[in-house]
């Protein structure tokens, strides 16, 4: 079985539908499965994007364009692979150019509402979290559950002459460091999402933060997303949580008309049955229409 042929499997069982409700949910069913999940990538200069970027992802880069001339330090990037792709949007750092502060606070404004999630970086060893505090509260509070705190290079979290590189871990004294830190920035943001902590150049820490990161993204972007992690990190938990979110996300294009007091109660018998079926279908050719 190929991708169209997974994409018919969840197709067929539509047929018993009223033409005009069988197109409305084949067009969204449709785009579900083309779905192009976008990242927001933020995080002070020596933060790490790129390095978390490159441990996390694989796939041909393109650079997509700024989103506007005035804002020339956000840039958007595709991340390809096969038929999907991914959008990172690599955000400014907030709090190094106070100049520039008020026209990153509409900048935020204005793009948070596009993102599915964004990865927020922090090194191990920044205690100037002033800024960012007051950032966080005043501009992206609103899109917490949108937010996932991610320290960074937490090889180099004191005393950073101990990190086990055999094992390649945080030392006892490393991890005392490291959940002190945690506990500060809980304290701090009040986050949604569990504060994720990784050291990008070691690869310490990121398979947790994959699947922390499957959890905290809508349904439908859970599925794209596997297709552009490197393949040791798309492990089977990561698909099978994919795999039942997409099916999530297929039973959602449904919900709206089978709730919709305007069509005849066994019209919407038809549609709960439906539901169910394509939900079953769907999960099970997840991996042809993805991989």
């Amino acid at each position: 079985m190929n991708k169209s042929d997974g994409l018919q499997a969840i197709e067929k069982p539509l047929a018993s539908l009223p033409h005009t409700i069988r197109n409305h949910i084949l067009e969204h069913l449709r785009s579900l499965t083309q779905y192009e999940p976008v990242i927001g990538i933020m995080g002070k200069t020596g933060a790490g994007k790129s390095s978390l970027c490159n441990a996390l992802f694989q796939g041909e880069v393109t650079p997509v364009s700024n989103v506007e001339a005035c804002t020339r330090d956000v840039l958007r990037f595709r991340l390809s692979s096969g038929s999907h792709s991914l959008l990172l949007v690599d955000l400014p750092g907030v709090g190094e150019s106070g100049q520039r502060d008020e026209e990153y606070t509409k900048l935020y404004r204005r793009i948070l509402p596009e993102l599915d999630l964004v990865l927020w970086i922090i090194k191990a060893d920044d205690r100037a979290l002033s800024v960012d505090e007051h950032f966080y509260r005043q501009v992206m509070l609103t899109y917490q559950h949108r937010i996932l705190f991610v320290v960074n290079q937490s090889d180099k979290a004191e005393p950073c002459h101990e990190w086990n590189i055999v094992n390649n871990m945080p030392s006892p004294a490393q991890q005392l460091t490291i959940e002190a830190k945690r506990t500060a920035l809980r304290q701090l943001f009040l986050p949604r999402h569990p504060i994720c902590v990784v050291s990008a150049r070691t690869g310490w820490g990121i398979e947790a933060m994959v699947e922390t990161m499957m959890y905290s993204l809508p349904d439908r972007a859970t599925s794209p997303l596997t297709t552009q992690l490197h393949g040791r990190l798309c492990t089977e938990p990561v698909k099978k949580q994919a795999r039942e979110r997409f099916g999530s996300a297929v039973g959602e294009v449904f919900g709206t008309m089978e709730s919709s007091s305007f069509l005849p109660a066994p019209v919407r018998a038809v549609i709960r049955t439906v539901r169910e079926t394509v939900v079953t279908v769907a999960r099970a050719v997840w991996d042809w229409i993805f991989f």
